[in-house]
C-alpha cells in the first residue's frame, strides 16, 4: 500500500471527512481490520484564511509547499491538498515536492464526464467560483461550468465562512443553496459539483434535481485509488 499525504486544516471540519472517507475506502476495498497508510498535516485555518483575504496568495502557496515537503520527508508518496480554494496555489505546492499532487479538479472533472454530464454548475468560496484557476481546469476536460451571479456568490460564500467552517448547518443555509442549485439548473446545468471541501456538510443529493459531485468524496475515493495503486 502507498503512504497517502493529507495536506488538511482548510478547515479542519472537512479533513475529518477525508480522514473518515479514505479509512472508510481502504477497508471496504481490503476488509478485516485494515486501514489507510498515511501521514497528516494539518495547518491553522485563521492564518490562511487571512492571507487570502489579503490577497497573500504567494506567501499561503509558501506556507503550504512548505507544508507538502513535510509530508513527503514523512514518506508520503502523494500529496491531497484537502481544499478546492487553496488549488489556486497547486502548482506552487506540487514544484516543492517529487511525489505528485492528486488534482482536485482533475478528479472531478473525471468523475462528471464518466456520469455523462458535458454542462456542470460549481459551487464554492468566491474564490473558487469568480476566479478562472478552477474553472478553467474543468473547462480544459472539455467542461462547460456555470457559476451562480456575483450577490449569490457572496451569500454562498458567507455560509461557508461564517458557518461550515465553524460546523454549523442551518437549514435555512440549506435552502438557500437549494434555490441557487435550482436557479443554475434551470440556466442548463445538468450536474452540481459542490466545490468546497466543506458543502458537503450541508448539501444532500436529495437536494438537486440532477446528479451532485462531492468533491471530497470523489478525492478521498482518488487517494484510496493511488494507495491500493489501481490507477
Amino acid at each position: 500500500m502507498r503512504r497517502i499525504g493529507l495536506l488538511g486544516g482548510m478547515s479542519w471540519e472537512s479533513s475529518a471527512l477525508y480522514y473518515s472517507a479514505v479509512n472508510e475506502g481502504v477497508r471496504e476495498q481490503l476488509g478485516g481490520l485494515h486501514s489507510a497508510d498515511l501521514v497528516m498535516v494539518s495547518v491553522d485555518f485563521a492564518e490562511v484564511e487571512r492571507l487570502q483575504a489579503q490577497g497573500e496568495w504567494e506567501r499561503a502557496g509558501e506556507l503550504l509547499a512548505a507544508e507538502a515537503v513535510r509530508l513527503e520527508r514523512a514518506g508520503a508518496e502523494c500529496v491531497v491538498l484537502c481544499t478546492n480554494t487553496m488549488h489556486k496555489v497547486a502548482d506552487r505546492v506540487q514544484a516543492a515536492v517529487g511525489i505528485p499532487l492528486l488534482h482536485l479538479a482533475d478528479v472531478t472533472a473525471a468523475a462528471v464526464r464518466d456520469a455523462g454530464v458535458g454542462t456542470v454548475a460549481l459551487l464554492g468560496t468566491r474564490f473558487t467560483m469568480r476566479e478562472a484557476f478552477y474553472r478553467e481546469r474543468l473547462a480544459s476536460h472539455g467542461l462547460e461550468v456555470l457559476v451562480p451571479p456575483a450577490e449569490t456568490q457572496a451569500e454562498l460564500d458567507r455560509i461557508i465562512y461564517d458557518e461550515l467552517v465553524l460546523g454549523v448547518v442551518r437549514e435555512e443555509s440549506r435552502a438557500i443553496y437549494r434555490e441557487a442549485i435550482a436557479h443554475l439548473v434551470g440556466s442548463g446545468a445538468a450536474g452540481v459539483i459542490l466545490g468546497c471541501t466543506e458543502i458537503e456538510l450541508l448539501v444532500r443529493p436529495e437536494d438537486a434535481p440532477v446528479p451532485t459531485f462531492p468533491t471530497t468524496a470523489l478525492h478521498a475515493a482518488a487517494a484510496v485509488r493511488f494507495a491500493l495503486d489501481e490507477d
